[in-house]
């Protein structure tokens, strides 16, 4: 492991100045749900998790934490930068997971549905879990690429490994399927616990947010999408 009190390289540039010019030159957005993985060079990670480990340090310093002494949080800093860039906000950090697509030999044109996937993600605002579930509909044509059932599960976890809004990140995931299979027709639905709501502020345990996206034929055919959402189990 490299020695979390070198944060600059050999030119005594942040590793994270350094990422951040790259995505400037290239015109590039790097909002917080935003993948930068292509930005990022061989080795580089590491080094971001060193300067984001010595930055952590700090917020618990300036949050009056006996870090030298206290027992439970002499390694807080270092933990904590570890599972946001290698954990929950990995997603922005590494490139998409690999998926293989097969053509739709057997023309296959019926309603397919995957779900439901449990999925974790955070608040942008507060950086508070969001953990829930997504049920995706398909309706595929004989155009239409075939991706294994796992790896809706990978995509979906890859794009929610971000800070975000539960609005967007079902609008992402909807945009990457779309990509990868081409189908006449997609539907998504997320039902998730937002821990905002329920670890700050109101402190509702019960509240849950329910937000949709229809694609194609899921769009413009009412009867389609009806069995579709009646075919989801019942929700909690």
């Amino acid at each position: 492991m490299s020695n979390p009190e070198q944060l600059d390289d050999s030119e005594g540039t942040p590793v994270s100045v350094k990422i951040r010019e790259r995505l400037k030159a290239a015109r590039h957005r790097f909002h917080s749900n935003d993948n930068i993985a292509d930005f990022i060079e061989p080795g580089e990670l590491e080094k971001l998790l060193d300067e984001v480990t010595v930055k952590m340090q700090g917020v618990l310093d300036a949050m009056v934490i006996d870090t030298e002494n206290d027992h439970n949080t002499g390694d807080t800093a270092r933990r904590v930068a570890k599972m946001y860039l290698k954990e929950v906000f990995n997603g922005r950090y590494v490139k998409g997971p690999s998926v293989t697509e097969f053509p739709n030999a057997e023309h296959l044109n019926e309603l397919m549905i995957v779900g439901p996937i449990t999925v974790r993600s955070a608040c942008s605002h507060h950086f508070c879990p969001v953990i829930g579930k997504i049920w995706i509909g398909v309706m595929p044509n004989e155009h239409t690429n075939v991706i294994g059932l796992s790896k809706y599960a990978r995509l979906a976890e890859w794009i929610m490994g971000r800070p975000q809004i539960q609005e967007e990140a079902v609008v992402q995931l909807a945009d990457l399927i779309q990509e990868k299979t081409q189908p006449d027709g997609l539907a998504i639905v997320m039902e998730a616990s937002h821990y905002c709501m329920a670890w700050r502020g109101v402190k509702d345990m019960d509240s849950k947010m329910i937000n949709s996206v229809m694609r194609g034929v899921f769009l413009k055919d009412p009867n389609l999408r009806r069995e579709f959402l009646s075919l989801i189990p019942r929700k909690s």
